[in-house]
């Protein structure tokens, strides 16, 4: 009987609807970290089934390209190149592990004493809004640095005011399952404005074959690079308890009791340490997947284990991809500009919903420090050492919140 449930044609069919949902966001990362969207489809599904087994096929979840990446990965890229992103990648997945481990043996509450909501927030918050020039340049037609002007600047804003338009019309107002593609259908609609404006390139589409094996980066291993991107999972490896929570509530049951938290973490990491082998972006949880999971009503696991397989075939179709990278940097930006913002408010949610008085001199000083550090560039080192990002942040937080009295937490 499961067997015949999963072979179904109902059950491939939900896992392509499943996998459709979760497009538009899982190629949005590879294109705008300069990875391979083909390569990001293949990791994706390698990073679901991982999970999965991991999982033991308990949890219906699809994981795919972790936003909270994209600045890091940027940064990284330029400062190291790809292979060296992916060797800090690959650390960084391990970190999960480390996480995985602790929630076993000491619990969930362990995470929270030593990354409570005074630290990650604003953490969160400098990982969506420490590169928002790059988004606004890309809005209005540059390069991410702002050095060329690759689209004109009237046709840009023409471009990406769309593409945001219509992407916040779907967020806000959206209905069913249109309400769950708002990135998909801005990429769409600055994608048609733009040939409507012929500034969309089609040599490579022309030149790429049909099917091919998908241009996969393997890693290498900088110090520099992983001491960058490791702190990096703090961000995701919360949301993912989230994740994990929200997805409890509308199956019914207590993922975090069975399989168990700390699988569920292992699992995460696994798929993440699994992408960096072939140059694909690191995944997590889909928040728009669990959407999808309670639209449906279809709680069967094996539906996204279907989604795996069919994103690993669309894999190797590489006229896809090629199509994929001619989207033009207007339409990216204007998608970037709501994107950072909302990580940025999903940081400032977590403060908000702490209860914490975050006026009072020890939360004030903690979250002043690891915004100014974030936001303004601040780097400690040299060329042969060096903290700066996200990766800096996270440990001045971690500092702080362990040297500083408890007994600031509150104003007088």
């Amino acid at each position: 009987m499961e067997n015949h449930k999963t072979f179904s044609l109902k059950t491939i069919l939900t896992g392509a609807q499943m996998l459709f949902v979760a497009f538009g966001a899982l190629v949005l990362v590879p294109l705008l970290t300069g990875l391979d969207p083909n390569v990001a489809l293949f990791t994706a599904g390698i990073g679901t089934l991982l999970f999965h087994i991991v999982t033991k096929g308990q949890v219906p979840i699809f994981l795919a390209s972790s936003f909270a990446f994209i600045a890091p990965i940027i940064a990284s890229v330029q400062m190291w190149g790809v292979p060296a992103t992916m060797g800090g990648l690959m650390v960084a997945g391990f970190c999960y592990f480390a996480l995985s481990i602790i929630v076993k043996l000491k619990g969930v509450n362990a995470l929270h004493k030593v990354l409570p909501p005074v630290v990650v927030g604003p953490v969160i918050m400098v990982i969506g809004l420490a590169l928002a020039p790059v988004a606004v340049n890309m809005a209005m037609g540059k390069s991410g640095d702002g050095s060329a002007q690759l689209v004109p600047y009237d046709q840009a804003l023409w471009v990406s005011g769309l593409s945001l338009l219509v992407t916040l019309i779907f967020a806000v107002w959206g209905k069913g399952v249109f309400k769950l593609v708002p990135i998909l259908a801005g990429v769409i609609t600055g994608y048609l404005v733009s040939l409507f404006l012929g500034i969309v390139e089609f040599a490579a589409v022309s030149d790429a074959k049909w099917f091919a094996i998908p241009a996969f980066t393997y890693p290498e291993f900088k110090w520099q690079a992983i001491l960058f991107m490791v702190p990096v999972a703090i961000a995701p490896a919360i949301e993912h308890i989230g994740d994990m929570m929200a997805i409890s509530q509308v199956t019914g049951k207590d993922y975090l009791k069975k399989p168990g938290l700390h699988r569920t973490l292992l699992g995460d990491g696994l798929a993440t340490s699994a992408a960096s082998i072939f140059g694909g972006p690191p995944n997590t949880t889909y928040s728009e997947v669990t959407g999808a999971v309670m639209l449906t009503r279809n709680f069967n696991p094996r539906v996204m284990l279907w989604t795996a397989v069919i994103a690993i075939v669309l894999a190797f179709v590489a006229k896809m991809g090629a199509s994929l990278q001619t989207i033009p940097v207007p339409v990216m930006g204007g998608i970037m500009i709501l994107l950072f913002g909302s990580i940025a408010v999903v940081g400032l949610n977590t403060l908000m919903k702490s209860g914490e008085d975050i006026t009072a001199p020890r939360n004030l000083t903690i979250i002043a420090l690891i915004l100014v550090f974030g936001i303004g560039g601040m780097q400690i080192g040299g060329d042969e050492f060096s903290l700066q990002g996200v990766s800096l942040c996270a440990i001045l937080g971690i500092l702080l919140n362990a040297v500083l009295p408890q007994a600031l937490r509150q104003t007088d």
